[in-house]
């Protein structure tokens, strides 16, 4: 009889464990994918994300359960608070990749003159462009495997950031920094060979200006600029975005590592 009460104790001990591991889970999980790319839109219900977040952690607290248990910290409210600034780290690194999408298409759009299309369409002008850019985007990295990349990236999260820790907020701030100018560099080359034609367009506008001066070169150069950059979006939206899911890829294999 002592024999079945000690096995029923140790029995008791261990699920405690594993449900502390998948509150701590719950928690990381949860942050992180309010700000993930696609499963964190506002566009989707509450109701998917929440199965999502179980989902995610049905699959990553049993690996998990035993590293939390032996060397994570006792059940208490701070550790909480410490695993969902981990999943705000996480979610908001991926996010910014997306506002790297949306910083190309600013600049397309005002390099295009396209950058008002549509300006009460929603509670702040978003460009077309923008739009095109991120819903395409976020389809190729769903297609290929952003789900599974980011319960890899929540696994491998804990070496450096563990369950309950104390997280350096100099280090933190370090990285946030170097992570935004990494996707403003990003989304500044993307733009980039929309910005170079604009600017030689317009030069070259203006010599025909200064030779022509009758001529109402706004009437027929703003359509054909228009035009020009429709037919070069169409033509280099693949690579770009190509370019851009390598990199982010990159990010996710190793996103406290240095920048490829």
């Amino acid at each position: 009889m002592s024999g079945l009460i000690e096995e029923l104790s140790s029995l008791l001990s261990l699920i405690d464990g594993v449900a502390w591991a998948a509150v701590l889970v719950f928690i990381r999980i949860g942050a992180m994918i309010a700000f993930m790319p696609g499963l964190g839109e506002p566009a989707v219900p509450t109701r998917v994300k929440l199965a999502l977040i179980l989902a995610f952690t049905l699959v990553l607290a049993p690996a998990l359960a035993e590293t939390i248990s032996r060397s994570g910290p006792a059940p208490s409210l701070f550790p909480l608070a410490g695993e969902a600034v981990a999943g705000l780290i996480l979610g908001i690194g991926m996010r910014l990749f997306l506002l790297a999408l949306l910083t190309a298409a600013g600049l397309i759009a005002q390099a295009s003159t396209l950058s008002q299309l549509f300006p009460n369409a929603a509670p702040e002008p978003q460009p077309a462009i923008g739009n095109l850019l991120v819903i395409a985007g976020v389809a190729l990295a769903l297609a290929a495997g952003l789900h599974v990349r980011a319960a890899e990236l929540a696994l491998l999260s804990y070496d450096v950031l563990p369950a309950g820790g104390y997280l350096d907020a100099r280090a933190v701030a370090d990285w946030n920094l170097s992570l935004v100018s990494r996707t403003f560099a990003l989304g500044f080359s993307l733009a980039a060979p929309f910005v170079v034609a604009s600017t030689i367009y317009n030069l070259a506008l203006g010599a025909i200006n200064r030779a022509m001066p009758h001529l109402m070169v706004a009437m027929v150069g703003a359509p054909a600029l228009t035009l020009g950059a429709i037919a070069l979006l169409a033509v280099s939206a693949p690579i770009l975005l190509a370019y851009w899911l390598q990199l982010f890829e990159a990010y996710l294999s190793d996103p406290f590592g240095p920048p490829p």
